[in-house]
């Protein structure tokens, strides 16, 4: 999309985000001058817009009733789902671009399902520190050597050059990333995106080979959790908490619990090392029995002498 193009859409979303804009603060958002601004008008004027010039001091442009695209042919289902992914874009870097597509979403809809849409108010808590913004250009770029099949160089972290065959983009845990087969390692890697600078131009075309388990979800859940090749914790085990399952529940998590009494229940658990999982039972502030395998029984020991150490 050209930058003239990609400006008007620009202008149109804000145009609809609410009644009056002045000419400075339209060229304030899109970087342009007012001249620019006035130009654009006039181009979504010839595209069928109606757009009011109000002129003097508190003058601007106003986008008249009945100017908006057709209504959208979204069902309930596909308009709700639609506006709590654009309301939930927290830590993708984009979040106000999402609100601005949002509000240009919502004016097309019919006014019954808009109403429905405006109910779900849905409060996005990020996981951890508001990760790194992504710009725009970048996230294009990868996304385009992905699709493209071109290999893609770049640095990284501000560090030196790598060069990959980019196979997905993924997100996990708020953050963007980019899976690569790397050419210099000759190996798999997850990439952070926003520690990415791409170079250019793009490298030749590659054949991309079979990413490990099959399937980019389970390869980033084998990358994260320490495994290779297999999306199961390299440690699992079991115990009894002497409390009921409805206390543990809402802090399992990725866990399993089974019910065995008003207050005792057997839960599941994994980690990338024992003394990690022993650790992990004691978030659920309950007496712990029947620990299994053994190694999550000598991790529990080995705990409680560090930790009665710590205490002294």
């Amino acid at each position: 999309m050209t930058g003239t193009s990609s400006r008007t859409l620009r202008l149109l979303a804000l145009l609809q985000t609410r009644p009056d804009w002045t000419g400075p603060a339209l060229a304030d958002r899109l970087g342009a001058s007012e001249r620019t601004v006035r130009r654009d008008v006039e181009r979504l004027r010839d595209l069928g817009y109606r757009i009011t010039a109000v002129r003097g001091p508190y003058g601007g442009y106003r986008l008249e009733p009945g100017s908006a695209l057709p209504p959208l042919l979204f069902d309930d289902e596909q308009a709700v789902a639609l506006a709590v992914a654009l309301r939930t874009a927290t830590g993708t870097g984009m979040e106000d671009a999402a609100a601005l597509a949002l509000a240009a979403v919502r004016q097309v809809l019919p006014p019954r399902r808009r109403r429905r849409v405006d109910a779900v108010q849905v409060a996005a808590v990020p996981r951890g520190p508001r990760p790194a913004p992504i710009g725009t250009e970048v996230l294009l770029a990868l996304a385009a050597a992905v699709r493209d099949r071109e290999e893609l160089r770049f640095t990284y972290a501000g560090k030196g050059l790598r060069r990959t065959q980019p196979h997905h983009l993924a997100t996990w845990n708020d953050r963007w990333y980019l899976v690569a087969w790397d050419l210099d390692r000759r190996d798999w890697r997850v990439f952070r995106v926003d520690r990415i600078a791409p170079r250019t131009p793009a490298g030749p075309r590659f054949t991309p080979r079979p990413l490990p388990g099959g399937n980019v979800a389970a390869f980033l859940q084998s990358r994260f959790r320490g495994a290779d090749g297999t999306p199961e914790w390299p440690c699992r085990g079991d115990a009894v908490l002497l409390r009921s399952a409805d206390a543990v529940a809402p802090y399992l998590e990725d866990g399993r619990i089974e019910a065995l009494g008003p207050d005792r229940c057997r839960v599941t658990l994994g980690a990338w090392s024992w003394p990690a999982l022993a650790a992990s039972f004691g978030r659920f502030d309950a007496g712990i029995e029947a620990a299994r395998p053994p190694e999550l029984a000598r991790a529990f020991a080995h705990l409680a002498t560090r930790f009665a150490a710590a205490s002294l």
